[in-house]
């Protein structure tokens, strides 16, 4: 297999026919070896050391040297097949096998979405397009209209690559693509092929990446205002036929470190991203609302397999949790009970996302021994009632508001014989018999055995709701890998699981 992979001198010194030729059977074989049955193919059974990787060609140098570190590293096997990114995208979708797909620009990344041919993405540096011209600029070559002039002859790569697609945007927003694709003396499958053209001078320029561009020392460039406004970013992308994720991901996360990947993209003239921290095992804080917990666990536990990592999560109250932040201890993520206690660390996160939200409701046991029917019977003598705490829990500064707002507070106050940072503890106590009736979110009664166990009472006044929303904190050392983490809480499968725990689902925006 190894052997099939077409590889490109870095010096550019190769045969141009015999380029194209290796090129296309590269292709051939790759593609055959693809479609073969599953068991000649790795499988995450019976290997997980190998990954297959579509490549675009133009962001070969840098792949190449991270690729050789990974190997030695962790001795993790990345097979890969270059070629133009649109060329690429038509053979991952023939081939309906492999696991990484690297595009050199976003658009290709959008076209594989609507595709339904990937999962996670990563976006690794940044390109723009240029016009290449050889050193010195002996034609001088100034404006894209200087190549239609009658002594220039230059290049274009096909559509089929990014830079051709880009190139052929440009020109036909200018209503002249036609006429410069008449005048081109030659079409090209990748931007290496077209550089290289440049470089032997067998035309006088072509539209190129910047990075590409810079790599070649009898290159200089052209930017021109039309081209400079198409700035692309590269991105990897996990494909949904890949058979080991952790791997794979492992691979998206050493290209995007910018003690790893980071330092041979900047080494070939790429504009750079500030990616994650490299750990080979990341460790991932969360902290979470307790009432949020039954609802993500799951969704937290298949993240944290899939990317191979460690995700560890404290569940508590909110009030707790913010003087914990405060206090300076900080987590990569924060997903509270409610936005109030959000506002009041907002300046440590990102923007945050509303997620969910969840109706408070009055308890009672199964049965209704004490004959409560709304949320002022509470104020009755002799009841037992157990409430959230006021400062350790969001649910208790809520249940606060409202019990202020319906002028009872201070009769219901009177009969509370517990309190406690999280609503777990008060269902616990009102299955027991310890009191009578509490205030808790709907969520918290979610589960088969409690409601076997407990009667709820809607509160059909005031404001009886709390809004869940989750942010990134600035400061985190894995900002993307803290973004895919709640990209996958807004997943459609975790939805499932939130509506199944009683949560009304709010994410995208208001409702």
């Amino acid at each position: 297999m190894k052997n099939a992979i077409l590889r490109i001198p870095r010096n550019g010194k190769i045969n141009q026919g015999l380029a194209l030729f290796l090129g296309s059977l590269a292709v051939v074989i790759i593609l055959g070896y693809l479609v073969m049955s599953p068991s000649k193919r790795v499988t995450k059974s019976d290997s997980t050391d190998s990954v297959f990787l579509y490549c675009a060609a133009g962001v070969k140098l840098p792949v190449v040297d991270t690729i050789e570190q990974i190997n030695k590293e962790f001795g993790l096997k990345v097979e890969i097949l270059y070629g133009g990114t649109g060329v690429l995208l038509n053979n991952l979708r023939t081939a309906k096998k492999g696991d990484l797909y690297l595009a050199a620009d976003t658009s290709f990344i959008e076209l594989a979405k609507s595709y339904d041919l990937i999962d996670e993405t990563i976006p690794l540096a940044k390109i723009r397009p240029v016009i290449a011209v050889y050193k010195g600029n002996p034609k001088n070559i100034q404006s894209l209209a200087d190549l239609l002039k009658e002594d220039i002859k230059f290049a274009l790569a096909n559509p089929g690559a990014s830079i051709g697609k880009v190139s052929k945007k440009v020109l036909e927003e200018k209503g002249k693509w036609d006429e410069y694709k008449k005048k081109a003396a030659v079409f090209k499958p990748t931007v290496n092929d077209i550089a290289l053209d440049v470089k032997l001078k067998t035309v006088d320029a072509a539209i190129i990446w910047d990075a590409n561009a810079r790599q070649m020392d009898e290159l200089d460039y052209v930017s021109v205002p039309e081209l400079d406004k198409e700035v692309q970013e590269i991105t990897i992308a996990v494909l949904k036929t890949c058979q080991d994720p952790a791997n794979s991901l492992k691979v998206c996360r050493y290209l995007q470190a910018p003690e790893k990947g980071q330092k041979y993209f900047k080494k070939h003239h790429y504009e750079t991203v500030n990616g994650d921290q490299w750990k080979k095992i990341p460790k991932l804080t969360v902290f979470s609302g307790g009432v949020n917990r039954l609802a993500i666990k799951d969704t937290i536990t298949a993240f944290q397999e899939r990317e191979g990592i460690e995700v560890n999560v404290n569940y508590n109250g909110c009030g707790i949790l913010v003087s914990m932040m405060n206090g300076g201890s900080l987590p990569d993520v924060y997903f509270s009970c409610d936005n109030s206690f959000m506002v009041q660390v907002k300046d440590k996160f990102n923007p945050s996302i509303t997620l969910t939200e969840t109706a408070m409701v009055v308890i009672v046991p199964k049965g209704n021994p004490k004959n409560i029917n709304s949320i002022q019977d509470l104020t009755r003598e002799g009841l037992k009632l157990g409430l959230a705490h006021e400062v350790k829990s969001a649910l208790g500064k809520l249940t606060k508001d409202l019990l202020v707002e319906l002028n009872i507070y201070k009769k219901v106050k009177a009969n509370v014989i517990a309190d406690s940072p999280t609503a777990d503890f008060l269902v616990n106590q009102l299955r027991v018999g310890s009191i009578d009736a509490s205030i808790v979110y709907a969520a918290n009664v979610a589960k088969e055995e409690v409601r076997n166990d407990v009667e709820t009472i809607p509160i059909e006044i005031g404001k009886a709701k709390a809004v869940q929303p989750i942010a990134v904190a600035k400061n985190s050392k894995y900002p993307y890998l803290s973004k895919r983490l709640v990209h996958a809480l807004i997943s459609p499968d975790s939805k499932k699981q939130f509506e199944k725990f009683n949560f009304r689902w709010r994410y995208p925006g208001d409702l």
